[in-house]
């Protein structure tokens, strides 16, 4: 959790000057690689809780996949290239506001822009997520048959959280890294965009970040 608060207080330098592309994939870089670190420490108990499940639990696991893969599948379906560029433009724009306050006509501009030469495609991104539903099921299911000791559990476990940050399809990592550039390129031209009143309000949105972190380490016994 401090390694958090000091890449907040970081960005929270950062906000009132200009990025780059590449200082914006530096720091989502760095967030990934803590949040890896968290998963691995998390190993343990995720392993002592893995062996207390029974095979319904995996099976209504199973059906909760199956159920939003039903209705995310029907989504994708619906309504034509237009509307799902509308609904990717509104999420962009929540997210940014959420940092930013209300965006101008500039920064509007800059996000139309960007979305409209984007490469996303979410058929890809719900391939993926099959894949780990179906390798996050296969290696509960081996686990829960087998009674396995704790220690092999956690490489089994650790092995399946490695597969989910890094795909073992080499299609997929090399579009996840065109999109991670695609996003760094987007997020650096936007916040480029912003005024002066703008980045003080990301400065304090990321300054009550790292404050509510700050709680919650204060909190821990």
């Amino acid at each position: 959790m401090p390694s958090y608060i000091e890449a907040l207080n970081r960005l929270q330098l950062q906000a009132g000057s200009d990025i780059t592309a590449s200082s914006a994939c530096a720091v989502f870089a760095e967030l990934r690689g803590k949040l890896l670190a968290v998963s691995e420490r998390a190993e343990p108990l995720a392993a002592a809780i893995v062996s207390t499940l029974k095979p319904e639990q995996l099976n209504q696991l199973a059906l909760k996949f199956a159920e939003n893969n039903t209705r995310e599948e029907a989504e994708l379906g619906e309504g034509s290239a237009r509307d799902r560029l509308d609904k990717r433009r509104r999420q962009a724009l929540s997210r940014a506001e959420m940092l930013y306050g209300s965006l101008g006509e500039r920064q509007l501009a800059v996000l139309n822009q960007r979305l409209e030469q984007s490469r996303f495609d979410a058929r890809i991104f719900h391939g993926e997520k099959l894949r780990r539903q179906r390798d996050t099921l296969q290696t509960l299911g081996t686990l829960n048959a087998a009674s396995v000791a704790a220690e092999k559990a956690q490489i089994a476990l650790r092995g399946l959280m490695e597969r989910v940050w890094s795909s073992p399809e080499a299609p997929y990592r090399d579009y996840l890294e065109l999109m991670t550039l695609e996003s760094c390129q987007t997020f650096a031209e936007l916040h480029n965009s912003t005024t002066a009143a703008q980045r003080k309000k990301a400065a304090a949105t990321l300054r009550d970040y790292a404050r509510d972190f700050r709680g919650l380490v204060a909190q821990k016994p």
